[in-house]
C-alpha cells in the first residue's frame, strides 16, 4: 500500500505543476536589443575606423613607394657615375697640334632647361654637355664620348629630359698617326644623329630620364677653368663662356688635360618620367608639367682626377 499511495501523491504532485504553468496566449516578456540610434552609432564609428585605417594604408604605401623610388635613383645614378668616373680618369694627352688635331677633352653645351624652385623665386637651370675624350691603352687609342638625345635618329634632338648614351671607338696607334682626328669625326657624327647607314656603332643606352649632364674642367690649383688660355704660342685651352654661367664650349689640346673634372648628372623620378611619356609628343604640355617638377630631379656631382695630367701643360 505504501508504494501505491506514494505513486498517487507523484502523480497529483505532478498535476499540480503542470497546472501551475502559464498560458501560450498570454504577453510574452520584454527582449533587450538596439535600438535604430544606436545602430546608427555604430556605423558611424566603424567608417571612421575604416577610413583611419585607409588613410594609414594610404600613407604607408606612398611611403614604399617613394623609398623604391630613391632606391632605383641611387642606384641608377651611382652606377652611371661609377662608369664615367672610370673612364674619365685615364684620359691621355696626344701631344698633337696640327690642323686636324683631335682634342684630349672636349665638352659643349648641347641644351639647357630652367625649372623653378618649390616655395622660392629662384630658379634651377638644368645643362646638357656633350663631352669626348681619348685615352690610351698599350697600342690603342680609344675615343669615348658621352651625350643626351632625345631621339638618337633625328640630328638636334637634344630634348628634356633625355636618355644619356655612351660612345666608344678605337684606333691602332699607326691608324691614329695617319688620322688624329678620325675618331672625333665619328664621335660628331653619333652626335649630330648622322650614323643613317649604322646608327648603333658603338653607341650604348645608359640611362633614362636625365635632365642634366655637364662636365666642368679644373686647373693644378683647383680652381674651375672658364678662360682661353694660350701655352708655348698654341692655344692648348679654349673656353667660352655663357649667359648662365656656365663654360659653353671646352677645347683641350696638345699637352693639356684638365687636372680634375667635375660631373653633375640629373635624373627625373621615374613616376614624373612616365607621367612625361603619357602627354604623348605634346611639346608644351611636356615643359609645362617639367617646369614644376623640380623636386624630382635628383642631382648627383663627382670630382674625378686625371691621372695622366702633364703638370708643364699649366706653366
Amino acid at each position: 500500500m505504501s508504494r501505491v499511495e506514494s505513486r498517487e501523491s507523484r502523480v497529483v504532485r505532478w498535476g499540480e505543476i503542470s497546472g501551475s504553468r502559464p498560458s501560450t496566449l498570454g504577453p510574452r516578456p520584454a527582449i533587450a536589443a538596439f535600438t535604430l540610434v544606436e545602430i546608427l552609432v555604430v556605423v558611424v564609428l566603424m567608417s571612421l575606423i575604416v577610413l583611419a585605417l585607409m588613410a594609414v594604408f594610404s600613407s604607408t604605401q606612398a611611403a614604399f613607394r617613394a623609398s623604391i623610388t630613391q632606391t632605383d635613383v641611387l642606384e641608377g645614378g651611382r652606377s652611371v657615375m661609377g662608369l664615367i668616373k672610370s673612364d674619365l680618369e685615364p684620359m691621355t694627352p696626344c701631344f698633337l697640334n696640327a690642323p686636324n688635331f683631335p682634342p684630349n677633352f672636349y665638352a659643349a653645351v648641347s641644351n639647357s632647361f630652367t625649372q623653378p624652385l618649390t616655395g622660392s623665386s629662384a630658379s634651377r637651370t638644368n645643362v646638357m654637355e656633350d663631352v669626348f675624350f681619348i685615352t690610351r691603352e698599350n697600342q690603342t687609342w680609344k675615343g669615348v664620348g658621352y651625350f643626351v638625345r632625345s631621339n638618337l635618329f633625328v640630328s638636334g634632338m637634344v630634348g628634356t629630359p633625355g636618355v644619356l648614351y655612351r660612345f666608344e671607338t678605337n684606333n691602332s696607334v699607326a691608324q691614329f698617326a695617319r688620322n688624329p682626328g678620325a675618331m672625333f669625326a665619328t664621335y660628331n657624327q653619333a652626335r649630330m644623329g648622322n650614323m643613317a647607314n649604322n646608327p648603333t656603332n658603338g653607341i650604348s643606352r645608359i640611362l633614362d630620364g636625365v635632365m642634366a649632364f655637364k662636365v666642368r674642367a679644373f686647373d693644378t690649383n683647383g680652381l674651375w677653368i672658364t678662360t682661353t688660355t694660350n701655352y708655348a704660342g698654341n692655344v692648348n685651352i679654349v673656353a667660352t663662356n655663357t649667359a648662365y654661367g656656365e663654360v659653353a664650349w671646352y677645347s683641350f689640346s696638345s699637352n693639356a688635360l684638365p687636372a680634375s673634372v667635375e660631373i653633375e648628372l640629373g635624373i627625373l623620378e621615374d613616376r614624373a618620367l612616365q607621367r612625361i611619356e603619357s602627354l604623348g609628343g605634346s611639346f608644351q604640355a611636356q615643359t609645362n608639367y617639367l617646369a614644376k617638377q623640380a623636386g624630382k630631379v635628383h642631382l648627383f656631382r663627382q670630382r674625378v682626377w686625371i691621372r695622366n695630367v702633364d703638370p708643364s701643360a699649366y706653366q
